[in-house]
């Protein structure tokens, strides 16, 4: 394993833990609150398990874009976190939806907000891993002194 794909999964792991925390504890807090009678306790919740899933999630979303790498730009980046959303997201939150008395709100919700979380470490990766076939920087040729 090279050392993009190190770096990725720990950008993967650092972003998504931040936007987590940022969607969860502000963007929906209101609509938890309202259905607060679903959840675990603050006291029972076992926060570091999500935090093993955040980890478990950015190393393999690195490694299957990693095994996947087109070398496209940023566009890339796009598209693989628009499809893994769609592969992800969409049975998560709709089938807690069909199962469990979540209002659609937050089934919705939880697709929109973790569709933006998916297309914004996408591009990270992206650009982590660059563009194939850009210019690289020129090198003289190692015997270009004693040509002439």
């Amino acid at each position: 394993m090279n050392k993009k794909l190190w770096l990725g999964f720990v950008v993967v792991f650092v972003v998504v833990s931040v936007l987590d925390f940022i969607i969860n504890m502000y963007l929906m807090a209101g609509v938890y609150q309202e259905t607060k009678a679903l959840w675990r306790p603050e006291a029972e919740m076992k926060l570091w398990l999500i935090y093993v899933c955040e980890a478990f999630f950015a190393f393999f979303f690195t490694l299957i874009f990693a095994k996947g790498y087109e070398g496209k730009g940023w566009m890339e980046g796009i598209r693989y976190g628009l499809y893994t959303s769609l592969l992800i997201n969409v049975p998560s939150a709709y089938m807690t939806y069909a199962t469990q008395p979540v209002p659609y709100a937050l089934a919705l919700e939880w697709f929109l907000y973790g569709t933006v979380k998916f297309l914004v470490v996408g591009v990270l990766l992206a650009l982590i891993y660059g563009t194939k076939g850009a210019a690289a920087p020129l090198k003289a040729p190692a015997s270009a002194g004693a040509a002439a």
